[in-house]
């Protein structure tokens, strides 16, 4: 008589950690091994490289059984319509350096590899890599110089420019995408770029960057302008944003420039103009020697946390006291932007919150400043975008990286909704 034994099923975590103690052994056992045969772990015909070409000749054989319908050997194969047919030889660049691959082949030539496909000389992750480089700033002759060094992998600049260029589609549709019909809150500011037209000059490129109604930062856009930052450009650029489907805006906050509220209020009637805190304390510090920074900080701060527009007149006109004689030129830069930051004091600290926190734009254009710096100048607009438009890749490289604005974001949200009548619940119906 025969007894069966019945095998009990293991836990999940339990297979899963065998499993892992099984991966962990044999990468453990291939580290020994090329070790012992003096096969360095890295670089030209290292471990890494032949572990590649392993696992890509085995999913490119894979992929060939899969089209044929049979293994290789398989006696089911003789006499039929198709077979194998050797291989070709083909070098692909991967992150680990150009790697040699035997590319099976069929005889009627049906056979259309996925994982490396034909013509392809590149696996994504180099791609990615290059597009990576070129966002933070290195110019294609360091791109190539980093990837010889590194990789021993000798890429011109034409094709580290080919790769790039391929973000344009990209930015086309980004930059069509339909928008939000409604944003609590909407930041807006320009950055210089040196571009070589004739002479090396500056040139404005415009950034919107908005708080969803989710409390997720979005930006809608990057538009470069003619000559210096300007109102009137400002107003292109908002109208496109709601030609793109917003058709209401909270607030809109932006630094001091001449003629912008005009221009917010033509695009969004509704819309409340916001001084930006952050710009009106940078222009402050421009007027002040740097040792007495942290006093004027100090000493502004009861401006701009003041709970009421009466308390913050009191506080601006202590501030004047203190400093008027000294500095005038801060007073009066508080006094032509009072009309654009009184809005500030009228809201609770939920929104205050939202509408003080710039860290998020003031981040982003501090990634661009210093990509752009590290770049020097463009030959054109286009260049100039197209850099930028990387950088916002580099930042979000999925997609789905967008952050949200405040832990407290119902809160925060509730607090817009009663603050504008309504208007965020009727404008996401």
């Amino acid at each position: 008589m025969t007894q069966t034994t019945t095998q009990t099923p293991q836990p999940q975590g339990l297979a899963r950690a065998e499993t892992d103690a099984v991966d962990e052994q044999l990468a453990a056992r291939l580290v020994e091994q090329a070790r012992s045969q003096g096969i360095s772990l890295v670089g030209p015909d290292g471990l890494l490289q032949r572990v590649t070409k392993l696992v890509l000749e085995g999913a490119l054989e894979g992929e060939l059984t899969d089209h044929l319908g049979y293994s290789h050997g398989d006696p089911a194969g003789r006499n039929g319509a198709n077979s194998r047919n050797g291989t070709r030889p083909k070098t692909v660049l991967t992150e680990v350096g150009p790697v040699q691959l035997a590319v099976p082949r069929d005889r009627d030539a049906s056979f259309e590899p996925r994982i490396v496909r034909k013509r392809q000389r590149r696996l994504v992750g180099v791609e990615d890599l290059v597009v990576s480089l070129v966002a933070k700033g290195l110019t294609t002759g360091e791109v190539q110089a980093h990837l010889a060094e590194i990789y021993g992998a000798e890429v011109s600049r034409q094709t580290i420019s080919t790769i790039t260029d391929r973000v344009l589609e990209g930015l086309a549709a980004w930059q069509s995408r339909p928008l939000d019909p409604v944003y609590p809150v909407l930041f807006i500011d320009a950055i210089n770029v040196k571009l070589r037209d004739g002479q090396v000059c500056n040139r404005p490129i415009y950034v919107a960057l908005a708080v969803t109604c989710d409390g997720e930062r979005d930006i809608l856009g990057l538009w470069a302008g003619d000559g210096g930052e300007g109102a009137k450009y400002w107003l292109h650029v908002l109208t496109e944003i709601k030609n793109r489907g917003v058709g209401d805006v909270c607030i809109v906050v932006c630094d001091g420039l001449g003629g912008l509220p005009e221009a917010i209020s033509a695009v969004w009637p509704a819309a409340v103009t916001q001084t930006c805190i952050v710009h009106l304390l940078r222009n402050s510090f421009r007027y002040a020697s740097r040792k007495d920074w942290a006093t004027i900080a100090k000493d502004l701060r009861p401006i701009y946390t003041a709970p009421t527009e009466a308390a913050a007149l009191e506080a601006l006109a202590s501030f004047a006291a203190a400093w008027e004689a000294r500095y005038p030129a801060i007073i009066r830069l508080w006094e032509h932007a009072w009309a654009e930051f009184v809005p500030f004091l009228a809201f609770d600290a939920e929104i205050r919150t939202v509408i003080a926190t710039t860290n998020a734009i003031e981040s982003l254009n501090a990634r661009f400043r210093r990509s752009v710096k590290a770049r020097g100048h463009f030959p054109n607009e286009q260049a100039a975008l197209k850099h930028l438009y990387l950088t916002v890749v580099s930042l979000d490289p999925t997609g789905r990286g967008r952050r949200r604005w405040t832990n407290r974001w119902k809160a925060a949200l509730n607090a817009f909704d009663i603050a504008f009548d309504g208007r965020i619940s009727a404008g996401r119906k």
